[in-house]
């Protein structure tokens, strides 16, 4: 094992690892002292459950939660067919080392256990991803449950700050679903950038950092979070991308009518 790779590949591996270790701590250390999409949507989510008991009908709510459910359904079942193609892909090594051998800049491999052990990696990778969306798919019909069974408006014996209770707890439950979703998400970019290295380990480097600035930028300093923050935030201004430009409404125009329906018309008038 130690033959087939050089310590150049060592290097990428532990570049890989540690950048998605320390992308996971840095993220849960700054979730409370820096503004990002995962703070900012519990805050809305907080006032989802809030206005959501206050609703006698909740059809609408059941059916988002509905919504985001499937999401995680999507993704569990595209790592399903992932993995069918990794271990389809894991018993015909000696094909697949040809085929890299072709690539233009990919590093031949003295023999197929390097090869073996990047698909293995790889295999692990959605593994995870699989587990993970199938838990994000458990909490979000936790959540549904908590939607079923959220006091009414007209039930007068619990109190209000039962009520708060309740929403809060319900948001902490969305939370901890779309957290783990997020996750299977982090899994799915760490996997294509783990692909790099069957080109070159520095490629491997490459897209290592390329996910991590991706992800950083996307959690800390996008524009949908700005957007998010200026929905709760009066200090937070964001204009969208429409900014400076104006948008003409034009009238509708009323549908021509034939000559026998202005007769018709006319008659009624008179």
């Amino acid at each position: 094992m130690l033959q087939s790779f050089s310590w150049l590949d060592w290097l990428a591996v532990g570049c890989f690892f540690i950048c998605w270790t320390w992308y996971y701590y840095y993220c849960r250390l700054r979730l409370r002292t820096k503004r990002c999409l995962a703070a900012t949507m519990h805050g809305y989510r907080y006032d989802w459950m809030k206005r959501m008991i206050d609703r006698e009908i909740r059809i609408a709510d059941a059916t988002i939660m509905t919504h985001l459910e499937r999401n995680g359904a999507f993704f569990a079942s595209s790592s399903l067919l992932i993995l069918a193609a990794l271990f389809s892909l894991l018993g015909a090594a000696e094909k697949a080392l040809a085929i890299v051998a072709e690539l233009p800049f990919a590093v031949i491999l003295p023999n197929q256990l390097g090869i073996e052990i990047k698909l293995l990696l790889l295999i692990g990778i959605f593994i995870y991803a699989f587990f993970t969306f199938t838990w994000s798919m458990r909490q979000y019909n936790f959540c549904a449950i908590l939607i079923a069974s959220a006091p009414l408006p007209s039930e007068k014996d619990i109190t209000p700050g039962a009520r708060n209770a309740f929403a809060t707890q319900a948001a902490n439950v969305i939370d901890l679903a779309a957290n783990q979703f997020n996750y299977g998400l982090r899994a799915y970019y760490f996997g294509l950038a783990l692909l790099g290295w069957f080109l070159h380990p520095l490629v491997l480097i490459f897209s290592t950092l390329a996910v991590v600035a991706i992800l950083y930028r996307r959690e800390f300093h996008s524009k949908t979070l700005k957007a998010l923050a200026a929905g709760r935030d009066l200090n937070v201004s964001f204009r969208g991308i429409l900014q400076g430009v104006e948008v003409e409404t034009t009238k509708p125009t009323p549908p021509k009518l034939s000559p026998t329906q202005d007769t018709t018309r006319a008659d009624k008038k008179l």
